[in-house]
């Protein structure tokens, strides 16, 4: 178990299966010392998260879904690295979608729900640049989609 993977589990929190593409990409690539990994929606164990932010959803619920997100980036990071999380040298940059009205002006805030899971289990290397915009809709009508940049060993 790498460092990441217990400090998940001292969160009480475990990494999904990393989940098959829903369209014609893939769900990671690899190259050089890069891994781009694409948008993961907020899919939990209890289902997909939906929902308008401004809407049907607070900041808080909108932060449990950028959450979920980036436990999903982390579970495709992990296959990218055939199981082994230790090889992350630093998460370079999220990009956070978050479904929302256009009155509402707190998507800094809802990203914030992965951009703090990243620090609590990668420490340091968890720190990362970041982008965060609003749109009228996601994929299968998630409220959150964060993709990531992750440098490795």
């Amino acid at each position: 178990m790498s460092d990441a993977e217990k400090r998940l589990s001292d969160l009480g929190l475990a990494l999904p299966e990393a989940a098959a593409p829903v369209a014609n990409y893939v769900p990671y690539v690899t190259t050089g010392n890069l891994v781009f990994v694409s948008g993961q929606i907020s899919l939990g164990p209890d289902g997909l998260v939906t929902g308008r932010l401004g809407e049907s959803m607070n900041v808080e619920q909108g932060q449990a879904a950028a959450r979920l997100c980036a436990l999903n980036l982390m579970a495709q990071l992990k296959a990218a690295l055939d199981g082994d999380l230790s090889r992350l040298v630093r998460v370079v940059k999220l990009g956070g979608f978050v479904c929302a009205t256009p009155e509402f002006e707190a998507i800094p805030k809802v990203i914030n729900g992965a951009s703090d899971l990243m620090v609590e289990v990668f420490g340091d290397a968890g720190r990362h640049a970041r982008s965060a915009v609003s749109c009228p809709a996601l994929p299968l009508g998630a409220a959150v989609e964060i993709d990531g940049i992750f440098e490795i060993a």
